[in-house]
């Protein structure tokens, strides 16, 4: 495997952790550093389009006295010239601050991802969930 293809894979799995850190750490406004402009993303409760979709989803979903954690694990991609795409299971804690988590699920994803000028960014997203617990 030639180095470049090595580099775009860790590249790639690296877009999962900042997005974990933009969720956790409440930064809608970032999602442009993983996002492109005219990303889609999908779960079985919506379909969001675009950037401005997204951040105004993620600003509008935040409960002002929750936190979450999310955990990306079992990150498998493949890379195909400038197109990617991936795979990673994903848990999910919600919790107040000083407490256990009272919900956590388990969710597969699944990406595409595009080099642009800016480097690899998501061009879509879907998200299945698995199973969710309620404390």
């Amino acid at each position: 495997m030639p180095a470049t293809h090595t580099t775009d894979r860790i590249e790639i799995a690296d877009l999962f952790a900042r997005l974990a850190a933009l969720l956790d750490e409440h930064r809608p406004e970032d999602a442009g550093t993983v996002y492109l402009d005219d990303a889609v993303v999908r779960s079985p409760q919506r379909e969001l389009h675009g950037l401005d979709e997204m951040i105004e989803h993620l600003k509008r979903s935040r409960l002002e006295d929750e936190h979450t954690q999310h955990l990306h694990g079992d990150v498998l991609v493949q890379v195909d010239g400038d197109h990617a795409t991936a795979t990673a299971n994903q848990l999910v804690y919600v919790y107040r601050t000083g407490e256990a988590p009272h919900r956590t699920s388990g969710l597969r994803t699944a990406v595409t991802a595009v080099r642009g000028p800016a480097g690899w960014r998501f061009s879509s997203m879907h998200i299945t969930p698995a199973w969710t617990r309620k404390d």
